[in-house]
């Protein structure tokens, strides 16, 4: 994650910068809290908003996205918000064709199989043409949020969108996509290359639009490479542990993450205890809690409520204890 200035579009004044101030490391009154896909289906009012409606038809609606970006903040007292969109917005932009099919999730019907389907892809691309509804969208979202919390920006890392744009969709071995890395390794770095472009380009692109901090998703693998490449923050997944990870990161970075998703199945007294000792081993300083991945669509409102009442709680006591 990487923090900026707000851009000068006249937005409200912000109210809560405890997400912002924990991102550069300074002292809070309460660990910051928010949950990847917290704008999601384990919503009644979400699948209403999105009953009968495309996918990615309603990625290109910013009134859409605000509105679904809006409503986890009516219900929790989140320290953040964060678009809703997609990351394979950016395939799309680079001219390749992706359907969100029913019990399927993404699908690429012609995903790139050989190193002359590289040709396929638009190697320039303008962001502002392709990509301009996800900067109105959070042009409007920073009007509309009135200031109560920062607004995240976000896209896939480039290694998460070369192996969707090769395997055809999700996949758990990414074994197409690590094919091409030993097969074709030039045309490996070709794509990479490419993608970073418009990654830069389009991140970029949500900042001058009024996202006040930006992340590529899924990049979280080379703990000391990240912790010396100028970001603020980086996040976790629940398979790191957080004692490792400060070690790792040496204090030059904040961390985010990293409770496992599954424990919000748990009695909102179990989900209290995990909390508790999620914060102790990350500590409140530097510290963005959330989840080591997003909220499962079958997952119930209320304990997600109970996750963010836990952080508050517990870091607020610790941090009275210092």
């Amino acid at each position: 994650m990487k923090c900026f200035l707000p851009s000068p579009k006249d937005f409200p004044q912000l109210k809560n910068d405890t997400f912002l101030r924990a991102a550069r490391g300074e002292e809070t009154e309460h660990v910051p809290v928010w949950c990847m896909r917290q704008a999601g289906r384990y919503l009644p009012e979400f699948r209403e908003s999105r009953a009968g409606k495309d996918f990615f038809e309603t990625c290109q609606s910013p009134e859409a996205c605000c509105e679904l970006t809006l409503q986890p903040l009516r219900r929790f007292p989140f320290d953040a918000a964060i678009i809703f969109s997609d990351i394979l917005v950016v395939p799309q932009a680079m001219g390749m064709d992706v359907q969100m099919v029913a019990g399927k999730g993404p699908t690429f019907p012609e995903p790139l199989k050989e190193p002359e389907d590289l040709q396929r892809l638009q190697v320039k691309v303008d962001t502002d043409k392709e990509l301009g509804y996800v900067f109105r969208a959070i042009t409007l979202t920073r009007h509309k949020i009135e200031g109560k919390v920062p607004l995240i920006g976000f896209s896939g890392a480039p290694w998460t969108l070369m192996s969707y744009m090769i395997e055809g969709g999700g996949s758990n071995t990414h074994s197409k996509a690590k094919r091409w890395l030993y097969q074709h390794p030039e045309a490996s770095h070709m794509l990479l290359k490419m993608l970073t472009d418009v990654i830069v380009e389009y991140l970029l692109g949500q900042v001058a639009a009024g996202a006040q901090i930006v992340f590529a998703k899924d990049a979280h693998y080379a703990l000391e490479e990240l912790s010396q490449s100028n970001y603020e923050v980086v996040g976790l997944d629940w398979t790191i542990d957080p004692l490792s990870a400060r070690e790792r990161t040496g204090g030059k970075v904040s961390l985010q993450g990293n409770m496992d998703p599954c424990a919000l199945y748990a009695p909102k007294e179990r989900i209290s205890d995990i909390v508790k000792k999620m914060l102790e081993g990350f500590g409140t300083r530097g510290y963005i809690a959330n989840l080591g991945h997003g909220v499962y669509p079958d997952m119930e409102p209320e304990n997600i409520g109970a996750f963010v009442e836990a952080v508050h709680q517990h870091s607020k006591q610790m941090i009275k204890q210092i």
